[in-house]
């Protein structure tokens, strides 16, 4: 418990840290305005036996008693104010600080069950963290203060009476602490299964609409049920292990308060204690044992902090690539990659690749599905370092540079845009976050999408839902396009940006291309004849290799899988839908 409770505060920060422990300071001071209470009542009974209570003994044993409640109040509000505000800090932080870790992970990382680990991590570990962690550690050291407290006070009665309170206290420790370590063998599986069912279930909500297309209800239903099922049993399984041993301890501790009053009363019959001290002891078996009970009501959650604690530290102990680099501004953006090799996992995708990519020309890559087109120009961007080989910029390797002054170069126009549940406005915004409403509007104005934003409900302030649900594809792809020219970066990377879009939005949107891509550095991955054919050199890629480079003119002389990509695309060009004469 207490080792718990250590990590706990070596994963906080200085300040957090820091507030915790003035808390738990003050938690001295209101254990012993709670042990003032002891005192006050042996005033009382001490007069009432002896028959000397007096207006002025009895008035003073009440102002102690209220003076000692009223503090104690102010002082527990103060803890409760100090361990809330440390505890939410600290989820808070830790999210950013997750967040901050994350820009640094190899995108291969964010898998299905990546993913699913991370949202688990970052929702439900860091919320269950910030409420719980806090109140947990108040009300145990104040629960272990208090008993420590109240047992010190009870050896200035009777050592003996409160040698069986010590003990019974250490019994109680004991136990709790050798119940976490029995539960903590179970904590990794229980880990699984709730990463696993979040997975699961944010795979779900992802792929509700292939689910319904092929009504594929039955078997993600099942697995989504298997995933809660196994989580319910480990979590059903390991709160059943400590009901039962928080039945035997609360047993122990009513047993150690019967034989303390049996002591108690034997003492005093025997001589060997007298009235007052029978009776004060007799009262301090209930309150030693209610302040134990506090600490065991509370005791299970330090398991459940533990594994936040772990899991939070796990998602920052994610493998990061080099991030050292320093702030480098290139001369010219020519890009080079030489000798690349490239694996996920034991899977190669990129074999002995080199090529160069002038400043201010433009790059093509086709070729079939799967070949490694799309790695090729997130390996320039450095989404991933490099097995073997170099990328360099400017004539510096991307691993030289710092990750924002790398950034900083490239802006990107996905096939599959992801827009933030925000406004228009913060969406287009988020290439330059300090642009004004009229950078912003000049941005959609060139990517063509100013006009649809303003028939929107609030123009500009329109939220558009997660996703950007609530538009089109050729909506979003536009806003996505506005967004890179606000960056304004020097290298623009193209992925199949027009591959989805339906033909009356087509237009507009090689308009908006025009508009991002002039006077830059120009990567895109296409299939589309009209999109390739003008570029400066095109490079087929296939089975992780470059099967042919030149520009199409250079191309078309071979016969290759370019002259065959464009037949197919030509003859595909032709076709029509006809009436059946019949």
């Amino acid at each position: 418990m207490l080792r718990t409770i250590k990590k706990f505060f070596d994963f906080c920060g200085d300040r957090e840290r820091k507030q915790f422990f003035l808390s738990i300071f003050l938690s001295v001071f209101n254990a012993f305005f709670v042990a003032m209470r002891i005192p006050a009542i042996y005033v009382v009974l001490k007069a009432i036996l002896e028959d000397s209570l007096s207006v002025n003994t009895a008035y003073t044993a009440v102002v102690i008693i209220i003076a000692s409640i009223i503090l104690q109040t102010l002082i527990t509000m103060q803890i409760s104010m100090l361990q809330t505000r440390a505890g939410y800090n600290t989820s808070s932080l830790k999210r950013m600080e997750i967040a901050e870790h994350l820009r640094y992970v190899p995108m291969g990382y964010f898998n299905s069950e990546g993913l699913g680990k991370v949202t688990s991590i970052a929702t439900n570990t860091m919320e269950s963290l910030s409420g719980m962690a806090s109140r947990c550690v108040m009300m145990i050291s104040k629960g272990m203060i208090t008993t420590l407290v109240i047992v010190f006070s009870m050896f200035l009665f009777d050592p003996r009476i409160a040698t069986v309170a010590l003990i019974t206290m250490v019994i109680y420790l004991i136990v709790t602490e050798f119940m976490i370590r029995m539960e903590s063998a179970d904590a990794d599986r229980f880990t699984a299964a709730q990463d696993s069912m979040v997975a699961r279930i944010l795979e779900y909500v992802r792929g509700i609409a292939e689910i319904r297309n092929f009504n594929l209800f039955g078997k993600s239903i099942t697995d989504v049920d298997d995933s809660i099922d196994s989580f319910a049993r480990f979590s059903t399984g390991m709160e059943t292990t400590y009901e039962i041993v928080m039945f035997f301890l609360n047993i122990l501790n009513k047993i150690a308060g019967v034989v303390m009053t049996v002591m108690s009363i034997t003492f005093y019959l025997n001589g060997s204690m007298g009235l007052v001290n029978s009776v004060m002891m007799i009262i301090c078996s209930f309150m030693i044992f209610e302040s134990l009970d506090q600490v065991g009501a509370f005791n299970g959650l330090t398991r459940a902090i533990e594994n936040c604690v772990d899991k939070a530290n796990e998602a920052l102990s994610f493998p990061t690539m080099k991030i050292e680099g320093k702030e480098i501004t290139p001369d010219n953006m020519t890009l080079v990659m030489k000798n690349v090799d490239f694996s996920y996992g034991e899977k190669k995708i990129i074999n002995d690749i080199s090529f160069e990519i002038n400043e201010k020309t433009q790059t093509a890559f086709v070729g079939p599905s799967g070949g490694g087109k799309t790695t090729l120009t997130q390996l320039l961007a450095r989404f991933w370092d490099v097995d073997k080989g170099s990328v360099s910029l400017g004539g510096t390797d991307v691993r030289d540079y710092s990750y924002d002054s790398l950034m900083k170069n490239f802006a990107f126009v996905f096939q599959n845009v992801y827009l933030f549940n925000d406004t228009i406005e913060n969406n287009i915004r988020f290439g330059k976050p300090d642009a004004s409403r009229e950078e912003v509007v000049e941005a959609a104005k060139k990517a063509c999408c100013h006009d649809f934003i303003m028939e929107l409900p609030e123009g500009y302030d329109t939220v558009i839902g997660d996703g950007g649900a609530s538009l089109s594809g050729g909506e979003r792809q536009r806003i996505s396009i506005a967004r890179a020219i606000m960056k304004d970066a020097p290298i623009i990377i193209l992925d199949e940006a027009t591959a989805n879009v339906d033909p009356e939005n087509e237009e507009k949107l090689i308009e908006a291309v025009a508009a991002l891509t002039r006077e830059k550095t120009i990567i895109m991955i296409a299939h589309r004849l009209k999109t390739v054919r003008n570029a400066d050199q095109i490079l087929v890629i296939d089975k992780g290799q470059i099967a042919e480079q030149g520009t199409h003119e250079q191309l078309m002389q071979k016969e290759g899988i370019y002259k065959s990509f464009i037949a197919e695309r030509s003859k595909a060009a032709t076709w029509k839908i006809r009436k059946d004469p019949a």
